[in-house]
């Protein structure tokens, strides 16, 4: 069976890769983008629709027309946060973000709770992305609708196993939904513009819809409105701090080459949200409250009818939103194997898998975001409240990091003052606008769900700080004493003897090779038959090991055998006692269901005896041949007495 799994992971991930090949895996620009902008290039085929949707609330279409300036908006605080994340790829090329800006210049609370709120904001980006991708499938295909659960957890399934294949490989898998929603949505604009300025773009279907008011309008009211819909559009802002996290995957020169994407992206972002919000005000669109048909859909309605390119462009929004949580995909398990690094999370999340990317971090991401779906019913509005309050957390703290970061630098050097100056200047700028985005989001938001990622990210702060102080006590309790302070007095040794069979004789040899001061065979009489059967046979092949039997009147195993070890080890407190425990080991699954396990439940009690060591001493037998031939025999099973 190990061998199957062997054979069948080999087929789904590929051949392991050596760990002198990682530089193989580092991405020119042109696979960079994919990999780490797909999500805030994505952002555009909904952000538009979340402004509409705020406004719609306003119960009259005439309110719509605030979209525009909230477009501009969006847009100039798109632009200040890429210039500001550039300055953090110059300055820390080692990667981290958010996380590592904060901890070298804000200190240890900072920077949890920027890694706390950009955990969590990774979480929301794959179940976001997908469900919007689900969205825009189920946009043109209505009849999938009743399976958007299903469907978005088994795109999630396949994003873990595309990304378990490496970082390489996932983009160059993603490259071509990427360019290709690029290509089509400027493709889209130009046919916008074209029909608009020949006739007159059609009316979105939505274009007569009576809104429903549910929102006070009206002097003050109006502008708090606004403020809202500016605070649902910033969902175009998700995923920008990924290439800072990620600048150590880059080829040389990483930060120029990180730095350009950034750059790329924001142009690309930038232009193709401001082109769908005047499509989307040109046609009339409006958004429908369950989120189906999507307000971008209706447009390529619009300008195209449902014909090739409709369909093409749907494929394609469905294909870049989906793979938007690819970026997450990328982000969460690199920021979770520096966290691990730096003890606030487990060590396993630190490792790479055989195709050298962080798998345990990438089946962590994947767990969560499923649960995330099944628990929301895949709904997107319902999921879309808790999104972006993490993203602006990070940022605010990590311009306010790069500010501190500057000013550090102004103290150390003459040189280079005015660029260091400019460089200050716009993160301070990017460190005010998005705190105030930040207040925006935590106000308008809290309620309609946003206190859910509020709660999850103080959690995971604490439970960061927990496991922290869990690994330095352990370290403290580690640490080596003086020299012959731990040498034990004496070596106890016990075979652990069930029948005297030929895994006894090899225990007992194993045990014999480590000279220990003396040494005993110990088994526990539950069966008065097979006791008077054991003591026969060891007199008949003369053993020179005494066997001792301890009683059991309540046919208990493991307490005799503790209460035994106990009494040696209250006797002589400075010495130890090893146990030797004979195993068998096999080769196929269903002989573990053959066997007695009454050893493996003592074995695991040892382990908390104090002065207790435990070895095993295995037996193959014949079945576990075949467990020689596995490429990683420690994949055999082994089973215990």
């Amino acid at each position: 069976m190990a061998g199957t799994t062997d054979a069948l992971k080999r087929v789904m991930l590929g051949r392991a890769l050596a760990s002198n090949r990682l530089g193989e895996t580092l991405l020119p620009k042109r696979i960079a983008l994919p990999v780490f902008c797909s999500d805030p290039i994505s952002s555009v085929a909904y952000a538009t629709e979340q402004i509409l949707l705020v406004l719609g609330t306003a119960g009259a279409a005439s309110f719509l027309g605030f979209a525009a300036p909230i477009a501009v908006a969006v847009a100039v605080l798109l632009a200040v946060v890429v210039a500001s994340y550039r300055q953090t790829c110059f300055a820390y090329p080692s990667g981290g973000g958010a996380y590592v800006v904060s901890k070298d210049n804000l200190g240890r609370n900072a920077s949890l709770t920027a890694a706390a709120a950009l955990l969590v904001d990774y979480v929301m980006t794959v179940a976001v992305s997908v469900v919007s991708g689900v969205v825009a499938i189920t946009s043109a295909f209505t009849s999938l609708a009743p399976y958007a659960v299903p469907l978005s957890v088994g795109f999630v399934v396949l994003l873990a196993i595309i990304n378990l294949r490496g970082v390489k490989e996932s983009g160059t898998a993603f490259a071509f939904p990427t360019y290709a929603f690029v290509a089509l949505t400027f493709l889209l604009l130009a046919s916008g513009i074209y029909r608009a300025l020949t006739g007159g773009i059609p009316e979105a279907v939505s274009a007569h819809l009576e809104p429903e008011q549910t929102a006070q309008v009206g002097g003050v009211f109006t502008l708090l409105l606004c403020l809202r819909a500016f605070a649902s559009g910033c969902t175009a802002l998700t995923g920008v701090e990924a290439v800072s996290n990620g600048v150590p995957a880059f080829q040389e020169p990483k930060s120029k080459n990180a730095a350009t994407t950034l750059l790329i992206m924001g142009a690309l972002a930038i232009s193709m949200f401001s082109g769908i919000t005047g499509l989307a005000l040109a046609s009339h669109a409006q958004a429908y409250s369950e989120g189906n048909p999507s307000v971008i859909s209706q447009i390529a309605d619009s300008v195209w009818g449902r014909g090739f390119f409709f369909f093409a462009f749907q494929a394609a929004t469905a294909g870049i939103l989906i793979l938007a949580a690819n970026t997450a995909f990328n982000g969460f398990p690199t920021l979770a194997s520096i966290l691990a690094h730096d003890r606030f999370l487990p060590h396993q999340l630190r490792n790479r898998g055989d195709r050298l990317a962080f798998s345990n971090g990438i089946l962590l991401l994947a767990g969560v975001s499923a649960v995330l779906i099944v628990g929301f019913d895949a709904n997107i509005e319902k999921l879309i409240h808790l999104y972006i309050v993490g993203v602006f957390t990070s940022f605010t703290l990590s311009q306010l990091g790069m500010v501190r970061h500057w000013r550090d630098e102004l103290s150390r050097t003459s040189d280079y003052r005015r660029s260091i100056r400019r460089s200050q200047l716009i993160n301070g700028t990017g460190a005010f606008v998005t705190a105030l985005v930040l207040v925006l989001v935590v106000v308008y938001k809290f309620l309609g769900g946003a206190y859910l990622a509020i709660g999850a990210m103080i959690v995971l702060f604490f439970l960061m700080r927990g496991i922290r102080r869990h690994y330095d006590d352990v370290s403290i309790e580690l640490q080596p004493e003086p020299a012959g302070s731990i040498r034990p007095s004496r070596n106890h040794a016990i075979v652990l003897v069930s029948e005297l069979h030929a895994p006894t004789l090899r225990a007992l040899a194993y045990a014999k090779a480590t000279r220990p001061s003396d040494l005993i065979a110990l088994t526990v009489a539950v069966d008065d038959e097979k006791d008077r059967q054991l003591q026969a046979a060891w007199n008949a092949w003369q053993m020179d090991v005494p066997l001792t039997i301890v009683s059991s009147p309540y046919r208990e195993i493991t307490r005799p055998v503790l209460d035994y070890i106990t009494r040696i080890h209250r006797d002589s407190p400075r010495d130890v006692v090893t146990v030797f425990i004979p195993e068998y080991v096999v080769g196929q699954w269903w002989e573990h269901l053959l066997h007695n396990q009454s050893a493996l439940r003592l074995k695991g009690r040892l382990l908390y005896q104090p002065g207790v060591m435990v070895t095993s001493v295995p037996y193959q037998l014949r079945s576990s041949e075949k467990a020689a031939d596995l490429e990683n025999p420690a994949d055999a099973p082994a089973l215990r007495l």
